[in-house]
């Protein structure tokens, strides 16, 4: 049975730092490409950061880009995401991501809201 499951979200002030984790099981973790999305209310689900198998290649949104750090551990088959300088604009829920050719698996999501 797949899973994918979302810790470390919460709610912060703006500037300071979180880290978003995303424990993988059910299939074979390292051969997926790994992603995080959010979604804030009434918008739609955005892809913020992604990392290949291969080679760990990233990318990310221009939103992000500077702020937001996305890595992974094969032997812990788990996706982090670093995200420093939190901005009330980074206020969504945070979905991780596994894809490999038709495959598409998603997490449950954790919230983050950003507010003084």
């Amino acid at each position: 049975q797949v899973q994918l499951v979302e810790s470390g979200g919460g709610l912060v002030q703006p500037g300071v730092s979180l880290r978003l984790s995303c424990a993988a099981s059910g299939f074979s973790f390292r051969s997926y490409a790994m992603n995080w999305y959010r979604q804030a209310p009434g918008q739609e689900r955005e892809l913020m950061a992604g990392i290949s198998s291969i080679g760990g290649i990233t990318n990310y949104a221009d939103a992000v880009k500077g702020r937001f750090t996305i890595s992974r551990d094969n032997a812990k088959r788990t996706v982090y995401l670093q995200m420093n300088s939190l901005k009330p604009e980074d206020t969504a829920v945070y979905y991780c991501n596994a894809r490999r050719g038709s495959d598409n698996y998603w997490g449950q999501g954790t919230q983050v809201t950003v507010s003084s």
